[in-house]
């Protein structure tokens, strides 16, 4: 159903596409900024500051593929499907070139401004039908008759400027948000660089540190009773399933049995990629290369768990790390008391940091559903005659 005032239309009526340059190898490096697929990603507005890599073109290559004001950039493929056709507008004048692995989306009429561009390619529907469009085995790619055939709705020009004035204000407070997160983590690890070493210490402790292996400081578990058995997770159950990894929570289920919860907190442990995390509630386990380190007597963990953070360790091959190498290595450690102390300044930095990725994620959450909201017509702004 198309709101009252809208219309709808594929984007073959809307936009001109365009691939992007491809270039001699020698004709990088310098010249005229270079839009790449990385410069899409993470920038639903770009300007020419914003883009890293450079080109040097000929006349023609230049009037063939110079940017405009405007102008929308798709990234032709990518890894998966859920992230081709991701968009950036070009708002900026400066001179920029666009690369092979671009579309170039040029407006044809005046119906969309470039404002409402930024926010129109993040919608759901859109998002919906480039997926489905995508193609290909080893890669996902779309091209530009696929993307010509999107379906869009469009307002007024006095409502897309309404609605693109409101998500800016979103826009704003999660880039600010952003910049704090930010600068919270990186006032962290100044704080880490600076206790953990001694070179700053609490005036109440005089004893001298010693180097003690981290086998000598924790006991490793494996995770085998405590493994998933399926792999049907669901937000809605219970028991957080973890990974070492980037990733950490996989999901939850809803198994009752095998939940670790004897020793908490504790430290997981990748055994091959020597990744860690600190986990202070109950989980399952999602791969047996995990192990599960618990504290000594006399050890705090969480200080030990930060201490490995700043571990210079370099990988060496596919192998298990933990029994042979990783136990092996040392940290710097106090008497149980100033860990302590320690672990407790490091706790409060972290409990600022998980608050503001909290807000972070509740702005982003808001955003996207006013989005649905405002680009589907579902919810409308109030214009100047009404």
């Amino acid at each position: 159903m198309v709101p009252d005032g809208w219309k709808k239309d594929i984007l073959g009526n809307l936009f001109e596409f365009k691939n992007g340059l491809n270039a001699e190898k020698e004709q990088y490096g310098s010249g005229y900024k270079f839009v790449n697929v990385m410069d899409i990603f993470g920038n639903d507005i770009l300007v020419e500051s914003k883009i890293i890599g450079r080109v040097q073109v000929k006349d023609k290559q230049l009037d063939d593929y110079q940017l405009k004001y405007g102008d929308v950039l798709f990234n032709r493929t990518s890894e998966t499907f859920e992230e081709i056709a991701m968009a950036a507008v070009y708002l900026d004048k400066a001179v920029a070139i666009f690369g092979g692995f671009v579309i170039r989306g040029r407006p044809k009429t005046n119906d969309i401004s470039p404002d409402f561009s930024a926010f129109m390619f993040q919608g759901l529907s859109f998002r919906k039908q480039v997926i489905k469009l995508g193609q290909g085995a080893v890669r996902a790619n779309i091209g530009q008759k696929d993307l010509a055939k999107v379906d869009i709705l469009v307002p007024s020009i006095e409502e897309q400027s309404k609605i693109a004035n409101i998500l800016s204000t979103w826009d704003k407070a999660i880039s600010t948000t952003k910049k704090l997160l930010a600068n919270s983590q990186k006032q962290k690890k100044a704080v880490m660089q600076q206790l953990l070493t001694g070179k700053k210490r609490f005036s109440e402790f005089k004893e001298d540190w010693k180097h003690v292996e981290l086998g000598s400081l924790l006991e490793y578990k494996q995770p085998t009773p405590y493994l998933v058995k399926s792999t049907d997770y669901n937000d809605d159950y219970e028991t957080p399933v973890l990974t070492a990894g980037k990733t950490f929570v996989l999901g939850y289920t809803n198994e009752s049995e095998g939940i670790y919860k004897d020793k908490l907190p504790v430290i997981i442990f990748d055994d091959f990629t020597t990744d860690s995390k600190f986990v202070d509630f109950p989980f399952k386990a999602k791969s047996s290369a995990m192990k599960i380190l618990t504290a000594r007597d006399g050890v705090s963990i969480k200080y030990v768990f930060e201490a490995m953070q700043m571990l210079d360790f370099t990988i060496g091959g596919h192998q298990r790390h933990w029994i042979s190498i990783f136990s092996n290595l040392k940290i710097a450690i106090p008497e149980i008391a100033e860990q302590q102390k320690i672990a407790s300044v490091l706790s409060t930095a972290d409990s600022e940091i998980k608050t503001l990725k909290q807000q972070l994620n509740r702005l982003e959450q808001e955003k996207k559903a006013l989005m649905q909201q405002l680009l589907t017509g579902k919810r409308r702004v109030r214009m100047e005659a009404e």
